[in-house]
């Protein structure tokens, strides 16, 4: 995608890095937003008694956090189709793939369609 010249299917794939980083902690904190007591706190280094006191002491904060997290990739996700059309990147799969990806990986890869300048042609 992408390589063909054409605005209309580009697509770029994001960080292995970032992706990586942020499934870590997407995962950490669903852990502890769901199964908190499943949590060996005493193996994690100094993530352990941190992690703790935020169960202890603010569980509702971080559920609901972890609702608004995914509330903001969705958010991210729509203005991704609205940049999609505005870019001229018109191909449904393409769409899907910028869609998906940001979905999953937020702003890690809204940037890099924000970032994206796609070539305008001269009309004739």
């Amino acid at each position: 995608m992408g390589s063909t010249g054409s605005d209309k299917d580009y697509f770029q794939r994001g960080s292995l890095l970032w992706f990586a980083v942020i499934t870590l902690s997407f995962g950490y904190y669903t852990w502890v937003v769901f199964w908190p007591q499943s949590i060996p706190y005493q193996s994690l280094g100094p993530l352990g008694p941190f992690t703790q006191y935020l169960v202890d002491h603010h569980h509702a904060l971080l559920h609901n956090g972890y609702w608004i997290a995914w509330l903001i990739h969705i958010g991210e996700s729509l203005y991704a189709m609205a940049l999609c059309k505005s870019k001229g990147i018109t191909d449904g799969r393409a769409q899907f793939l910028w869609f998906l990806q940001t979905f999953l990986f937020g702003i890690a890869s809204l940037s890099i369609l924000i970032a994206y300048r796609p070539k305008r042609q001269k009309r004739t």
